[in-house]
Formats: C-alpha cells, structure tokens, sequence
C-alpha cells in the first residue's frame, strides 16, 4: 500500500465509532453484489474488549485481481460516490484483519490487513466449485472497552444499519433485489440474533419537489405514512448521499404524531459526493443546508397534514397558544413550522428576529416615517415583554407550596442580601430583580428598596447625617418610595414582613410582633421628613387566623383576604410617648389574585391589539 497506514487512519477516522466497521463491510459486500451478509459478534462481557471477535461475511463476487488491486491502493476509486478509504476504520478498533476470498468459483485469495500490509503478501489457493464470497475475521481488538451495546446487540446493530443504509436498500428493493443481513451476537453465555432485509422498507410514494438550489437536478422525496400501535412510532427523515442515509431533522421528536411510522427518503444528484472522505460528515455549507431542510420541512410536513388531518388542528392550537403566551412576539413566529420544530427554538428564533428589529432602530441615525411607525411597535413589544414576566412571577407565587421556604418566597418579590439594595437610579438595571409591584404598582415608584437587610441601614436614610447605632435586626423588605429621602421633601416607607406558606397559627401572628418591633426601632428616628409608614404581614391565612384578626383587625377590599389596625407602639417610657401606626394582615394568595388582576388588565389589552397585527 502506498501510504502509511497508521498515520492515513488517525488523519481520517480520528473520531469514529465501532458501528463503522460494520457499515464500511456491508458496504463493501453491496459493491461486490452480495445478497446475504452474515454479521457474528462474540465477547465474554461488555467491559472486556480484548475478548471481542467479528466475523463479516458475504456471498459477492471476491477479492479477484481487480478488487484486490483498488483495495490495495487508497483513494483509488472509479466515481466519486465512493472514497476509496473506508477500509481504514477496521485499524482504528482491531489490529489486524484476516481475509478469505472465495472467487471466480475455485480460487481463495488469503491475506491480512494490518498497518503493516503489503499488498503482496498474500495467498491464492486452489478450491474445489465453490460459491464466490468474502470473509472478515477482525483480530485483536484494540479498545479498552466497548461503549455501548448499541455495537454488539442485534437489535440496536439493525436499527443503526437501516438507517445508514436506507437509501440503498430501498433502491435495490425497487429494482427487485432482496438483501438479507443476518446479526448474530453472544455474550457470553447468551444469544441474540435478528435479521435485517429489503422486506423492513416499506412501499414508498414519490414526489418531485423544486429548489433554488440547483436548476440542473431534480429533487425527488420518497415518502411512507403508515398507521401503527402507539409504540411503533418513527419517523426516519434522510438525504441520500453517495448509497449512504445521512439523517436530516425535519420534525422535532417532542412534534412527531403518535400511532405513525412516518419515512421520508430525499434523492438528489446534487447530492453526489457531498460528503468528506471518513464519511462523518456532509459537506454542504450552512446556505445549502437551511435550504435543503427548509424545502424538505415544507413538503414533507404537507404530507403529513395530508394524510393525517389531526396534525394540522393540533398545529393550530399550538400557535394560538404561543401567540396568547407571548404576544409580543406575534408576527416574528415562523408560523409554516409551528408543531415541528421545538417549541423552545421556534421561541427562540421568534426572540432573535425581534432583537434583530429592535438593533436596526437602535442603530439608525434617524428615523424614517416607517421607522418611526416601527419604533412605536417595538416600544408596544417591550412592554408587552414586561408585562409577561410579571405574569410569570405571579403564577410563581401562586404555585409556591409550603414545601418551598421563605427565602424562595423572598427571592420571587426581591433579590436578597448584599445584592438586594435597588435605587431608583438603577431601575432599568433592576427590573426583572425587583419586584416590588406585586404588592402594588405604586411601589415601582421607589427611591430605594432593601431587601433583607439590616434596620441601621434604612435609618442612615431617615436621619441623614446623625450617627446610628448598628441594628443587625432586619425586615425582610423596606421600601423607601414618593421622593427622594436625600433631598428636602417628605417620602414614604413600607416595612413587609414575610412567612412561608405552612407554618402554625402562633408563627404567623408574631408577624404582628414583628411589625410593631420595627415600627419602634424607626419610629424614635422619626422626624419631618417621613410623612408616612406603612407595615405590611403576608401570611398564609386559615380560619384560625382570621378568627384572631377579626375581632382586632377591620377587613378591607381585596381580591382575597386583606385586614388593617390602627396602634398605639411606645417608642419611649420617660416621657412615655407613643405614636398610631397602621398594620396590614394580607394572605398570601390575595397578594397573588391582586397582583394578578391588575397585570391581567394589561395583558388582555395588549393581546387584543397585538391579535389585530
């Protein structure tokens, strides 16, 4: 052979896999007009490679002078349908194959094929009438262990065959030739066989089907839609590249319909030799792919809502529920593959193409009067964008249960700690971090928020300037909002203390504790510029619990439960003084149904008018 060998296997099968060796030996046996291959696998166990042993054989026409020679020399092939190198796979899993070649009806060409061969050393003996074949014995094996059982059992062996060679299969069924593929394996002690053949292709209907591609080449789509048990559901979607099957996605798996075996088959003479010498990969580019694809989707997936009308409706509902989920995105929605590509890429792409419109205002210099009118669509979009994450923090809250702790509560409404200081400055930074509207949207009008953190530092903003002692003692959220506390004009602060859903009744109402305990470490620090604070308790309620509000508390108007007192807190013995603060007891889920009802105005409106787009 005129190339080393061991350099030549590294350089073209680098990342192969075992299921190679037995694809390029069928391969060789359909080449040399075998109609039976027998494929015998023996290894004592799955992790003891060393013991794996593989006979191929077949009953073509052998290793006469012609077809030794071509094997003989790499790259030496007649059309470029074939690569003249898959021979070299075998050394990248065995290290040596010994071959025997009946021929020309009495004569047995025996040679070994190693990194080391010569393509004159080997043997021809004489036989008695014989029946022309070739058989492999792959020696030595090399891994450390087998990956898989995929490579050694017959029944994932066959399903990797069929789809490699589909194409060819199918093809030699049209011209009337049955191929039998015989798959024996033992490890060890146990036997499995099964048998592949020209019978497992189904009778395929034909289409042609046009592309931008090509002028020259016609494009033409074999196809088979059959009904079948809920379990026999497949879909095999390929081109056919040089007598090989390489698998093409056209329909995502989480979209393919239930009770069909569905096999779509795409030939082309475009096709030929588009694919690198290993046989791994297409070489199409990125342009030529999108448009195979895109004109394969397309007629494959009329078919299928052809002959399978549910599928159509299905589709249908889909795209009405992207559009009510995400409304902003409606017109950006590659509606002609809603239902089968996934929905998260449909999302996806939808996302890019609107970003892609919002970059191209973005970097206009100026507006033209249809870029403006686009401008106001974009800002609708955005909006909309806003408006259904707030939906999604709210179903957050709503599906929280009492498994979930109070800091997962705590980190819906705010981020916490060191990071969970919002100024209004940032707001725009601070967006999707804050959510303090879910109390009420007038919060979102904040100067500043803390979110779990110390009392000392939400003093050092009521009393600018005076030395505070350090209060490690702190309320789950305070919100500073209506003006600015550094500048000369009365703002308004919110205390809300928080508790998980599922504590016990004495848990819930130390929340009131808690909250006059606040009102009276902020109160001594009170002066002008604090018009007003607000407390607030959200708690999961029970009856219980509104039995104890109730004879304190008054009920106000919610969508759920919401109670509020008026005390009187100490804030010193000598003089004793005291001052009035307001308390509110909110249930948990009213806080969701609240913030959900004034979020729902927003979202059907904007669902109604982006429907009309």
């Amino acid at each position: 052979m005129k190339v080393k060998l061991d350099q030549a296997v590294k350089m073209f099968f680098g990342s192969s896999s075992l299921e190679m060796v037995y694809f390029e030996a069928i391969s060789n046996a359909l080449d040399a007009e075998a109609n039976e291959i027998n494929i015998n696998i023996s290894i004592d166990a799955i992790n003891r490679a060393e013991t794996l042993n593989i006979s191929i054989s077949d009953n073509g026409l052998g290793f006469d002078d012609w077809r030794y020679k071509k094997f003989s020399n790499l790259f030496d092939v007649e059309e470029s349908s074939h690569k003249g190198l898959g021979r070299l796979v075998y050394l990248c899993y065995f290290e040596k194959v010994l071959v025997q070649s009946i021929f020309e009806k009495n004569k047995q060409r025996v040679f070994t094929f190693s990194e080391g061969f010569d393509e004159k050393d080997f043997k021809i003996n004489n036989v008695e009438n014989s029946n022309s074949g070739t058989v492999l014995f792959m020696q030595n094996c090399l891994l450390q262990k087998v990956a898989t059982y995929d490579f050694l059992l017959p029944k994932n062996l066959k399903s990797k065959i069929l789809d490699e060679f589909y194409s060819r299969l199918f093809q030699l069924k049209i011209i009337g030739k049955s191929i039998f593929i015989n798959i024996n394996t033992k490890i060890g002690d146990k036997e499995y066989n099964d048998i592949l053949s020209t019978d497992d292709i189904p009778k395929m209907d034909l289409v042609e089907i046009d592309s931008s591609l090509n002028l020259y080449d016609k494009f033409q789509l074999y196809y088979s839609i059959q009904e079948v048990e809920p379990n026999d559901t497949s879909l095999t979607s390929a081109i056919s590249v040089d007598n090989r099957t390489v698998k093409v996605d056209i329909i995502a798996e989480e979209n393919i319909p239930t009770s069909y075996k569905m096999v779509f088959l795409l030939l082309s003479d475009f096709f030929t030799g588009k694919v690198d010498a290993s046989r791994q990969n297409l070489t199409l580019t990125k342009v030529e792919l999108r448009e195979i694809q895109k004109v394969f989707r397309k007629e494959a997936t009329r078919l299928i809502e052809e002959r399978i009308p549910r599928v159509k409706k299905t589709n249908t509902a889909i795209r009405e529920s992207l559009v009510n989920r995400y409304p902003h995105l409606n017109g950006y929605f590659d509606v002609d593959n809603i239902g089968y590509l996934k929905r998260n890429d449909i999302l996806k792409d939808a996302q890019e193409e609107f970003f892609k419109a919002q970059k191209e205002l973005l970097d206009a210099h100026s507006l033209t009067d249809e870029q403006f009118k686009k401008s106001l669509e974009i800002s609708d979009r955005a909006l909309t964008e806003y408006i259904l994450f707030r939906q999604l923090t709210i179903e957050k809250l709503r599906d929280s249960t009492k498994e979930d702790s109070e800091s997962y509560l705590h980190k819906i409404i705010a981020t916490k700690g060191k990071d969970g200081k919002f100024l209004k400055e940032n707001l725009i930074n601070d967006i999707y971090k804050n959510n303090s509207w879910l109390l009420d949207d007038k919060y979102m009008t904040y100067e500043v928020t803390l979110s779990d953190r110390e009392m000392s530092e939400l003093v050092t903003y009521l009393v600018e300037g005076e030395e505070v002692l350090r209060d490690i003692d702190r309320p789950d959220f305070a919100f500073i909002f209506s003006n600015n506390p550094n500048e000369d004009k009365p703002f308004d602060v919110v205390i809300v203390e928080l508790k998980k859903r599922g504590v016990d009744q004495y848990e819930n109402q130390k929340t009131i504790n808690q909250l006059e305990t606040r009102a009276r470490n902020l109160m001594k620090y009170y002066n002008n510029k604090v018009q007003r604070i607000w407390y607030y308790g959200i708690i999961e309620f029970n009856d219980e619990i509104e039995l104890a509000l109730s004879g304190t508390f008054t009920e106000l108007y919610s969508s759920g439960k919401l109670y509020y007192k008026e005390t009187e807190v100490a804030i010193s013995l000598r003089p004793k003084v005291t001052i009035p603060i307001g308390i509110f007891m909110w249930d948990i889920d009213a806080v969701v149904r609240d913030a959900d009802a004034r979020n729902s105005t927003f979202l059907n409106f904007i669902k109604s008018k982006f429907s009309t787009q």
